[in-house]
């Protein structure tokens, strides 16, 4: 399978998720490109392009991000995003890199990012819905502070939440989880003033219970690339 025709495949079963809760439309994908080389990055790019989608690619790690920024630049209007945690001694590296961070855990990030800042950013916050102390992101009773602390910043604009699904085959549990983020959003909205904030949350293998669930956009990385590659 190449990488157009596993984006091709996906971008269907989005749609078809999309349709059968009347959400055609609505959901976008994010290629997450782990351990992805940059040639392979700068042809997905190249591929949500010429499909007429939004050109997201998300890295877990600042280095990798770096590293494939200048091919994946080669395709206009591509948007480098970080989606795994950030360590404050590497915030200066993603900020050379990336147009927004996904992966917003605490006020104390928030406050170094906006200090560091001179252009506007877009961020997401990650709310670790599932409970699981494997997974990254602030706790649900942590979200209202930390949303304060974006909206309260000089340089950040607050895009939406997002968190990694519930490890579990059991569908009630998962969907729970992600309806928690769904009414989380949706009280952030009513608090903010903000409109159509983002929930991005699904994966492979969890996307259609997701969208039903109200997810916005969806990171897919082995549907599309296959098994990642050892890192080196």
């Amino acid at each position: 399978m190449t990488i157009r025709e596993g984006i091709e495949r996906v971008l269907e079963s989005i749609e078809s998720a999309a349709d059968a809760v009347g959400r055609s439309g609505e959901v976008d994908l994010e290629l997450a490109v782990k351990t992805r080389t940059p040639e392979e990055c700068r042809e997905a790019a190249q591929c949500l392009k010429d499909f007429g989608r939004p050109i997201l690619l998300g890295h877990n790690r600042v280095q990798e991000a770096r590293d494939t920024a200048a091919a994946i630049r080669e395709v206009e209007g591509a948007s480098i995003r970080l989606i795994g945690p950030l360590q404050s001694n590497k915030i200066n590296q993603a900020l050379a890199c990336v147009d927004a961070i996904e992966s917003i855990d605490s006020p104390g990030l928030v406050a170094k990012l906006d200090a560091r800042l001179d252009r506007r950013l877009p961020v997401l916050v990650e709310v670790n819905v599932s409970g699981e102390s494997s997974k990254h992101g602030c706790a649900p009773t942590e979200v209202v502070a930390l949303v304060d602390a974006v909206v309260g910043s000089t340089n950040l604009d607050l895009e939406g939440f997002m968190t990694v699904g519930l490890n579990s085959p059991v569908e009630k549990d998962v969907r729970a989880a992600y309806a928690l983020l769904r009414r989380i959003r949706d009280d952030a909205e009513v608090a903010t003033g903000i409109g159509g904030l983002a929930l991005s949350m699904g994966m492979s293998n969890d996307l259609e219970w997701a969208i039903d669930e109200g997810a916005t956009l969806v990171r897919i990385g082995t549907a599309v690339f296959g098994p990642r590659a050892p890192r080196v």
